[in-house]
């Protein structure tokens, strides 16, 4: 068994040094030696090389019922800097991670094989799924050959999913070395509608790294030295786009970066979903925010702009003091070509969410981490993560209202539910009634002392799965936490 205190001796004790992103640093992150001295990120080109786009995976076999996919988890060289390989972790060797194409009602079946010399377990972030198919983070496939099925039953409307390691205490270094993959679920109600198709719908994958002299990537855990800004993974990279309306579906994942993106001439996006698909009606918006885990859907319209025109992504979240603006600030260029046929619409009306129905159970959650730097212990009411522990009973069925509070003063938190997709009510105390909060979600942001208000139905499965804080390495540190769903009365404590 992994044990928890081992792993985090490893992590070093945290320092109370918060940059004014808000996140939490341990000591060796930014003093530690690399195996090799930091590349300056000044010295990488931006917007020279082109965002690649997700290679979609093809099954290996398809039935009435179901699309079957064989996946290897193995090591690949990836050309991330110009001329130079870079040593990642991948699903099928594919940097950025792939992607799978499901439609609502039909299986999904995936055979995961870990070549990798750590274990893994995959999640599918914002899956209705099986315990047996969630990968929960004690719920291992071995490696050195390793194999384990998941079953995806898609019973759930469309959303923008991904997939990405979940094993405890490993997942902080495998996702950041690249071990994500895309997973976008479809359904008649999306289909119906004229947005943007094909070349037009456009996943972005967003992280930040950091590199050593030779290429490679450094990990630490809490690394704030991460200047290097990747899009689908590459630095700075330009994405050509002809001049009409575009389905940008953007995905942080990023291990503990925050990001609010914006157009470089402040001009409005139609924000059309979030994490569980559409929201009910389009929002305009001249900026967006993402914690790790979040996803964005939007519409840019680029025929409001003249050929040759360059448009740059600007992420303008707060940075820690010594982050420089030129690196951390931009995250990609659009260059608009010619004007091309556009018969695409953005309706006024998008689809109706289901009603909320009426919770009978109401939980608080709160969010901690000692800021002090005396220890690198983190907690969900006030207990550190513990497989064995159920730390809230869920009757099957149920309809829930969980308060989710963070309590630190200096230190941003995000939190994931796993198994639903749930509805913020309350941000700060004032209702959520409209805009990109509105519609189905898995991740919510956290800010210091910021409360959040969310609604849930517990239906579908039963069984044992978790809720943690989405920044990779504060659930490594115990921000995680068992939630239990039982038909059984007697089974629940």
């Amino acid at each position: 068994m992994i044990q928890r205190r081992t792993v985090l001796k490893t992590g070093a004790a945290l320092t109370g040094a918060i940059g004014s992103a808000g996140l939490l640093v341990p000591a060796m992150a930014d003093t530690a030696p690399a195996q090799a001295a930091d590349l300056d990120p000044t010295t990488i080109p931006q917007f020279e090389q082109a965002m690649p786009l997700p290679k979609v995976l093809q099954p290996s076999s398809v039935s009435s019922t179901t699309s079957y996919y064989r996946i290897t988890m193995k090591e690949a060289d990836a050309q991330i800097l110009p001329g130079r390989l870079t040593r990642v972790r991948t699903f099928n060797g594919s940097f950025p991670g792939p992607l799978i194409k499901a439609v609502s009602g039909r299986r999904v079946v995936v055979q995961q094989t870990n070549q990798l010399s750590v274990p893994t377990s995959v999640h599918l972030h914002g899956a209705h799924v099986p315990e047996s198919s969630d990968g929960a983070p004690m719920d291992l496939v071995a490696a050195g050959g390793g194999t384990k099925t998941y079953t995806y039953p898609n019973s759930q409307p469309h959303a923008n999913m991904w997939f990405h390691d979940h094993a405890h205490h490993y997942e902080s270094e495998t996702v950041y070395r690249g071990l994500t993959g895309f997973y976008l679920l479809t359904d008649t109600v999306e289909q119906k509608l004229n947005l943007p198709t094909g070349a037009y719908d456009v996943p972005i994958a967003l992280s930040d790294a950091r590199f050593d002299d030779s290429g490679q990537l450094v990990y630490a855990m809490g690394d704030r030295m991460r200047r290097v800004l990747l899009a689908n993974g590459k630095p700075w990279p330009y994405f050509q786009v002809a001049a009409r309306k575009y389905r940008l579906r953007l995905y942080n994942t990023s291990n503990m970066r925050f990001y609010t993106l914006k157009l470089s001439d402040g001009s409005a996006m139609q924000q059309i979903g979030s994490d569980g698909g559409l929201l009910e009606k389009p929002v305009e918006v001249t900026s967006v925010p993402l914690s790790p885990g979040e996803r964005a859907d939007l519409v840019v319209d680029f025929s409001r702009y003249p050929a040759g025109t360059r448009l740059i992504l600007e992420n303008t979240a707060a940075r820690y003091p010594d982050d420089p603006a030129e690196q951390i600030g931009k995250v990609l260029q659009f260059r608009v070509g010619a004007p091309v046929a556009d018969s695409s619409t953005v309706p006024a009306t998008l689809r109706t969410l289901p009603a909320l129905g009426t919770a009978t159970v109401n939980r608080s959650f709160e969010l901690s981490m000692d800021e002090s730097g005396a220890s690198a212990d983190s907690f969900i009411n006030g207990k550190a993560y513990d497989m064995d522990r159920v730390d809230t009973e869920v009757e099957y069925g149920a309809t829930e209202i969980w308060t989710v509070r963070n309590t630190n003063t200096r230190v941003p938190h995000n939190f994931h539910m796993h198994l639903v997709q749930f509805r913020v009510l309350e941000r700060g105390g004032k209702p959520v009634t409209s805009g990109p909060e509105s519609g189905l979600k898995d991740t919510v942001s956290l800010m210091p002392g910021e409360t959040v208000k969310l609604q849930a139905t517990f239906t579908g499965y039963e069984g044992t799965y978790v809720y943690h804080c989405h920044m990779f390495d504060h659930a490594a540190m115990g921000m995680m936490a068992n939630f239990r769903v039982t038909k059984t009365p007697s089974a629940r404590r």
